[in-house]
This record gives structure tokens, sequence and C-alpha cells, in this order.
């Protein structure tokens, strides 16, 4: 039975190892890959336990794999890359060559075999672009020149891995081959390369977009979530086996055509758990495949991998701003951020132990080398203002990254009596509309790349990264900050934000949303001022205009709101129940002496002798009749029957344009 069920046993292991794994690395601030990792370790073959099986988990990470290259074909945009194009092209390219020599000098003073060492090489000059990304937001520097240059380098380096991917079969393939056949196999896979990629830019860009849109128009929702899977893994698994390319760089492509659709954001928000659940199955996967024992016997070796992936990638890139004169600024944060390797290095070290180049053992040391990497890179930002202060001292150093910098980087202005908005969906957009047009300062805080960019193209000030689950309220300034709006949907991310935001800033005026009673309680607990229910007002709103268009006088209903909105945000939810029938009750009592118009009939008005069924006031002029006084008698319960005589006096309710047409009919004017 357990050799039935040994695949199910590690999948499902792996995710829990996988998630405490994370828990761990959330407490102890660190990536949340590193605990990925270490779970996949804590299931592998290598340690005592239980023994997954690795080469079964393998084949679940080719899924997180191609995910993973359809979310960075998703976001890939030639756009940013254009503007940064001047230095992160050349940038990129030397560095790719740079590192992957210095990765294979350092592979053959380890004794391996030559191309053993240009993948060691290969795997160190690739970083990673979700482990940048990460640290880039966490340091509030995903918006800075340095940020944007090096999420530019970063996409030539996924061209390059795309690239790579490619080349590597064909060069390192199985057999002996002359010179001639090595060309011919490698213009052949290139040519089937430019074939695949020309059909879908021609062709792809065109199907895919519109059979979305009739999926979006026509389908539930299942079944357009079922399409994006369906395409990024069928076009993946096209490109394998029609073209004889990789999973990756079909994956990849695919995100890059869907890309241009109209749909892109529905389709990424769709992809979103997919990729982030198979890319957990594809680091733990990784972890699996690390030997404890091999790191511990070759202990001087990685030693030796992590100085030159940490120490050795950050020189080399230090030298790439002088060359390029960067900026300081730009320079040191471009140089922290590619500091590490991740992702597409275990991608390429993978393909180098399917061809038999490199050995476990090999492979191990890489995996071990991006671990210790990874963990360690954020501290790495850390180190960016000592490390500035110490160069601007030395006035020469300084000056060899501001030669040709047009215009010297400067500090960003410390903002000051702004207002900070969490989220920029619907409700924080309108916030943010309306006090840029009151010329308040606002800063957006946004996680999702797309939005935050949206955001800023329509003139706000972004922060782009994840408030509740980093460090980037520590960069919205919120000591100097008048109002904080927390917009964003989830309770308990927006009471972490509160809870995080008053630790900051004791005496901000912080305001959030809230979508039930228990949430109202948790955030007003976690030191929220002001809590605002979208569904409560919008119930508010409707039973209003349903009141009015009753007949019932606004002042009346007012009444009955405001005693609806005291007991829909108070703060004890047992009670908010018994508050609103309280009101209601209240609202009733009103009525026995509600302040009606009167309206005589006019003694030689046309009405006079007929019935309120005749007359049908409310479907005439839109008000009720709802008293008649006839002499010293008054009466409160009218039919239709009911019939007026000249010189009785109407109760009417109702607008003050529909009580004037009334009026003109009841006094025959």
């Amino acid at each position: 039975m357990h050799g039935d069920t040994i695949l199910l046993m590690t999948f499902v292991l792996a995710l829990v190892a996988a998630f405490a794994g994370g828990m761990v690395a959330r407490a102890l601030r660190l990536p949340p890959i590193v605990g990925y990792l270490v779970g996949g370790l804590i299931v592998g073959p290598f340690t005592p336990g239980f023994s997954g099986d690795s080469h079964a988990m393998n084949q679940l990470a080719e899924i997180g794999v191609m995910f993973m290259m359809f979310g960075t074909g998703l976001h890939f945009s030639f756009k940013d890359l254009n503007e940064v194009k001047g230095i992160a092209v050349p940038g990129a390219i030397v560095q790719i060559t740079l590192g992957t020599l210095a990765g294979y000098a350092l592979a053959m003073a380890f004794g391996w075999q030559p191309e053993a060492g240009v993948m060691l090489g290969l795997s160190v000059s690739i970083a990673s672009t979700v482990v940048l990304i990460k640290n880039l937001t966490d340091a509030g520097l995903y918006q800075s020149r340095g940020g944007r240059i090096a999420t530019g380098w970063l996409i030539v380096e996924d061209l390059a891995t795309v690239v790579i991917l490619v080349v590597l079969p064909v060069v390192f393939g199985p057999g002996e081959t002359s010179p001639a056949e090595l060309a011919s196999e490698l213009a052949l896979a290139l040519a089937k390369t430019v074939a695949f990629v020309a059909l879908m830019l021609v062709v792809g860009s065109r199907v895919l977009p519109w059979l979305l849109a009739k999926i979006a128009r026509f389908c539930p929702r299942e079944l357009f979530q079922l399409a994006v899977v369906v395409i990024a893994l069928g076009t993946a698994l096209a490109a394998a086996m029609l073209f004889d390319l990789s999973f990756a760089l079909g994956a990849f492509l695919a995100g890059v055509v869907v890309g241009t659709s109209k749909l892109s954001h529905r389709v990424a928000a769709e992809a979103i758990p997919f990729q982030d659940l198979f890319s957990i199955i594809f680091f733990a996967s990784v972890g699996m495949m690390v030997n404890p024992s091999t790191l511990t016997a070759h202990l001087g070796e990685l030693v030796a991998l992590v100085a030159l992936i940490m120490l050795g990638k950050w020189l080399i890139n230090m030298a790439l701003g002088a060359l390029f004169s960067t900026g300081l600024c730009s320079s040191l944060t471009i140089a922290a951020g590619l500091a590490q390797i991740g992702e597409f290095s275990f991608i390429i070290g993978q393909t180098g132990m399917s061809l038999g180049v490199l050995s476990a053992d090999q492979y191990s040391l890489i995996l071990g080398g991006a671990v210790i990497s990874i963990a360690l890179n954020t501290f790495v930002f850390k180190l960016e203002g000592p490390l500035e202060r110490a160069i601007v001292s030395r006035p020469r150093l300084a000056a060899a990254y501001e030669r040709h910098v047009r215009q010297t980087e400067m500090p960003k202005e410390e903002l000051s009596g702004h207002v900070v908005v969490i989220g920029y969906g619907h409700a924080g957009s309108c916030v943010a509309d309306v006090l840029q047009g009151l010329e308040v300062p606002c800063l957006v805080v946004e996680r999702d790349l797309t939005v935050a960019e949206e955001a800023e193209a329509e003139g706000a000030q972004v922060l782009v990264g994840d408030a509740a689950n980093s460090e980037i309220l520590a960069h919205a300034h919120l000591d100097r900050a008048r109002v904080l709006v927390i917009a964003i949907r989830g309770e308990a991310s927006a009471e972490m934000i509160a809870r995080d935001a008053r630790e900051q800033a004791p005496d901000l005026h912080i305001v959030a949303r809230a979508d039930n009673d228990d949430a109202v309680v948790a955030l007003v607990e976690a030191g929220v001022n002001e809590v605002v229910r979208p569904e409560l007002e919008g119930g508010i709103e409707l039973m209003r205009h349903a009141l009015l268009d009753l007949g019932y006088r606004p002042r009346q209903i007012q009444g009955y709101v405001n005693d609806l909105r005291e007991s829909g945000y108070e703060a004890l939810a047992d009670g908010s129940r018994a508050q609103r029938r309280m009101a209601f009750d209240r609202m009733l009592a009103s009525m026995r002496d509600v302040d009606l118009h009167w309206v005589c009939v006019g003694a030689n008005s046309a009405v006079a002798g007929k019935s309120l069924a005749e007359l049908d006031l409310r479907a005439a002029v839109g008000v009720n009749a709802v008293a008649l006084r006839h002499g010293e008698t008054i009466e409160m319960f009218l039919d239709g029957a009911t019939v007026l005589h000249a010189g009785d006096a109407v109760g009417l309710m109702g607008t003050s344009e529909a009580l004037d047409r009334a009026e003109e009919i009841l006094r025959g004017e």
C-alpha cells in the first residue's frame, strides 16, 4: 500500500514541510523560498524519517517551471526594458559573460570537468527574479532608478536563460559530434525556435486573446480558469512535442502573448494560485535533491561558491556600474539585488544533470550556494547605506559612478503631512483621485506590480509591496503622515497593517474597510479609528431610495439611517441586531407625529367629489395621501374609496417637487 501511495504521501508531506518551513522563515524574516527548500530537504531521501520519491516530485516540479515562466511572460514588458536598455542590456550581457567565466574558473579550481564548469558558470551568472523583486519591494527600492534598471537587467537575463536552455541540449547532448554537425544542429535548434516564436507572435497573439475573450464572456469562471491552465501548459507541451524545444520557452511565450490581451490582469489573477502552489512544489523538489552530507564533505567548496555568488558578483556589478556610469545609488541597488542565484539556476542545473554533465554532488553544491545566497541577500540591501557613505567619503571613487549621469541622483523627497492609501483597487483609487484633485500629498502602497504601474501612470506616488507581509510600511513615513487609509479587502491583512502602523505612529489617524461585524471589532482593537463597511453603506443607500420612492420624507428617513449606521458600526457585534430593531421601532414611532404636508382642496377644484382611487396621486405625481382632515375630524387610515370634498385638507408625503405638483392639482390651479 505504501508503494501505491508514495507519490501522494510525498506530495502532501512536502507541502506540509514547505508550509512549516515558510512559517519559520517568515518568523526569522527570511525569504519564504528558503523555508520551502528546507522543507523539501526534510522529506527528501538524504535526511532521517520519511524518504520521499524525488523523481516523481521532479515531474510535478516541471509544472512549477511552466507556471513560473508563464508568469514571467505575463509581466514581461518591452516598454520597461526599453526605458533602461542602454544600461540593462549591455550590463546583463557582460555580467553573464564575466560571471560564467568566474564560475568556470572556480570549477577548474575544484577539479571539475570543463563541461561541468560551464554549467556552474551559467548557474552562477543568472540571478533570481523572484528574490530580486521581493527584496526590492521590501527595501522600498522597486520604483527607484536602480530598481528599474535591476528589473530590466533581470528581464535580459531571463531572455538569455531561455536561449541557454535551447542551446544546452545541442551543445552537451549525448554522443560526439564534429564542429560541422554541432553547427548544423545548433542552426536547426535556433531555426525551430525562431519558427515557434514567429508562430506565437503572429498567430498566437490573435487566436489566444480572442479565445480568452469569448470564454470570459460566455462561460463560467471555472472554465476561464481551466482555459488559463490549458494555455500555459498546452503551449509548453506543444513547444516540446512539435518543435523539440523546452517547456520553459513554450510557457514563457504563452505568457508574453496572453499579456497583450485586455484580459491580462484577470489571467494573471487566475494563474497566481496555480503559479504559487506549483512553484512551492518546485522549490520543495529542489530541496529534496540536496544532500547535507555532500555539503558538509565539500564545505570549503561551498564557502568559495557562496563567496563568488555574493561577493564576486557584487564586485562585478559595481565595476560595471562604474563602467556605464550608472550612478552610485543605482549601482549599489543593482549589485545588491543580483548578489544571489535562484530558480533559473536550479533549472540550468537540472538540465545539466539530465544531460549527464553535472553529478548529483555537484548539483547539490549549486543548490546549497543558492539557498545560502537567497537567505543572506536581504541583508545585503541593509548594507547599502553604510557602503554609500564609505564610497562618498572617497570623492574620486564616487565620481567614477557619476561622471556621465546627466542628472545626479538625489535622495527622495521626504514626505510629510501626506495620506497613505493601502491598495489601489476601486475604493483606493477613488480616494487617491480625490486627494490628487485637492492637491493633498498622497502615497499609494500596492502589491500588484501591474496595478502599481497604472497608479504611477495616473500621477500617484507609489510604493510597490505587500504592506501586510513585508517591511514596506517602514518606507511610507507613517510618523509624518496625517491619515492612513486601508482600502484592501481581507480583514486579517488589514488588521496586521493597522497594528504595525499603530506601533510606528501611535498618533496616526487610521481609516479601514470591513465586511462584517466581527471585522469591525478586530480592526477597532487593532487601533483603527474609523471603520467603513461598504456592504452596509450600500444597503443603507438602497433602503433610503426605496423609502423615498414610497413617499417617506427625507428627514424621517435620515433619522433611521443615523440609527442604522450607529448600530451597524457598533464594536459589539452581539448587540448589533437588537440595535437595528430598536432603530426601526423608533422610525415607526416617529410616523405617528410626522409633520405632513397639508393641502386644502380648492372650492373650484376638479378633484372635489372624486375618490383617491380615481385620482391615483401616487401614479400621477409620485406622492402618497396618508391623512385627511375634514372639519374637526382627522382620518389616518385612507383607502381608495375615500372621497375628497372642497375644503378638505389632505396630508401628503413625497418629494418637494412631487408635493408642488400635487398641490396644484388639489387646489385646482
